[in-house]
């Protein structure tokens, strides 16, 4: 095993952040929330007046551990950070969540998917342990089996409501030092869609897969290899979405491929010219990434900058920014449904099921058994016609209501608070909450997700 100096700073750290909270309690009436210079939440926010909790000393990568076959992090350590602590140990994390600026205490207390999903779940379905800042300032260990299980199969899903991660052990995997990447094309839905279901029965290592067009499918199918090469990078001059459609077969090494699409945000950095080649020799290599375009994107949405330039067009132009997992056998339904009604393309692809059918995560609950998937979809629906406001999101989640599917909580939600109960396991999770924050500290999760507060 080999654990970093940092962990035992990590002690000191939490014996430091208790006294902090006992000299400074939350106030009462207040609320509490985490203060962070960045965020992967595409969500509109009403921020009142909160409690800000600084947990950001608890970025460390603490240790890998070979024999056991895990890594133990702090909150919030970015996965970009955690990837470069296991790779020089021949291991990565078992699912990767695509962007570098996720935090490890943000996929667990969000949903973190990746094209290793197919079979090691969702990041939460990786857990080993962790620990968790309650909101009146307790810190408690929370494992499958001792006394924190409620809270263990509850926090995944819960946004802070419930607490902060502040350390974490997550299951790794041995890796080889190349990816094979196999783009197999597919004119129609039901093909790519069988392909993908068998190539989840296979021995593949990664599969995720696009949709650019009703007539244009991409299936990818990696595997780990000892010697790949060519290799290919898409860190600055070449655009990796695009390759799907002129490669057949593609070679990266593992950290390349782990990254492959945070250069361009998967194909959202269209939206910033970052697409043209001047433009993009002008972002420069290091400001090619999602850190930089998520900055953009909020200091365009802090000015509305979308509904200004609609309306000067005269069109409605409606935000859709969502990732919903939909049952396999009803996956071809949803995607005549969203080209039909919302139009967006391309659309990642990326199948899921939870490994372990006893594992019952109360607020994200999975079919055991169910292969799902996953429906990444992000940009901007503009129409002549004028709709009301979220009219195209809620289209969208009635629809995966009604394919006995659920969708991740990271952006713009319009369910009632009914339907929020019943999709999102809020019996559980009123229990929890009496539990673990019997004060009300931090806010309810519908009135985080939903009402935005």
């Amino acid at each position: 095993m080999c654990m970093s100096s940092e962990a035992a700073s990590y002690g000191e750290r939490r014996q430091r952040l208790l006294r902090t909270l006992h000299s400074d309690p939350v106030p009462e009436g207040a609320r509490i929330g985490l203060s962070k210079q960045t965020s992967n939440l595409f969500r509109a926010r009403r921020e009142g007046a909160k409690h800000r909790l600084d947990l950001s000393g608890f970025n460390h990568v603490l240790g890998v551990d070979r024999m056991a076959g895990t890594v133990q992090v702090e909150g919030l350590a970015t996965y970009e950070d955690i990837v470069a602590g296991t790779l020089p140990y021949g291991a990565m994390p078992a699912v990767v969540p695509q962007l570098k600026t996720i935090t490890a205490g943000g996929a667990v207390a969000g949903v973190g998917i990746e094209a290793t999903s197919f079979r090691q779940g969702l990041v939460h379905h990786t857990l080993v342990e962790f620990d968790v800042l309650l909101p009146g300032g307790e810190i408690v260990t929370c494992t499958p089996t001792n006394a924190y299980q409620d809270l263990f199969f509850g926090f995944p899903n819960s946004y802070g409501s419930l607490g902060y991660a502040l350390r974490l052990v997550l299951r790794i995997l041995p890796v080889k030092p190349c990816v094979r990447v196999e783009h197999i094309p597919f004119e129609s839905a039901a093909g790519f869609f069988a392909a993908l279901s068998e190539a989840c029965e296979g021995d593949a290592d990664f599969v995720d897969g696009v949709v650019f067009s009703p007539s244009t499918f991409v299936l990818n199918v990696a595997r780990f290899e000892e010697v790949g090469g060519p290799l290919s990078r898409y860190d600055f001059e070449k655009i990796y979405y695009r390759s799907l459609l002129e490669k057949p077969v593609d070679h990266l090494s593992v950290q390349d491929y782990l990254w492959r699409w945070d250069t361009d945000w998967f194909w959202c950095s269209k939206n910033f010219g970052a697409q043209n080649p001047v433009v993009r020799r002008l972002f420069g290599r290091s400001h090619l990434n999602s850190k930089t375009y998520a900055r953009l994107m909020r200091m365009g949405a802090r000015v509305g900058l979308t509904q200004r330039l609609a309306r000067l067009s005269g069109m409605f132009a409606e935000s859709v920014i969502q990732d919903v997992d939909i049952p396999i056998a009803s996956a071809g339904e949803f995607l005549d449904f969203l080209q039909r009604e919302i139009g967006i393309h391309p659309v990642w692809i990326c199948p899921v099921h939870a490994p372990d059918p006893s594992a019952s995560f109360s607020l994200y609950p999975l079919r055991a058994g169910q292969l799902y998937v996953n429906f990444g979809f992000w940009d901007v629906v503009r129409t002549r016609q004028v709709h009301e406001p979220g009219y195209f999101n809620r289209l969208i989640e009635q629809e995966v209501l009604r394919l006995g599917g659920i969708k991740s909580l990271y952006s713009d939600c319009y369910f009632t608070r009914d339907e929020f109960g019943h999709a999102y396991g809020m019996p559980r999770y009123e229990a929890l909450k009496q539990r673990y924050d019997p004060k009300r500290l931090a806010p309810h999760l519908y009135d985080k997700c939903v009402m935005g507060r």
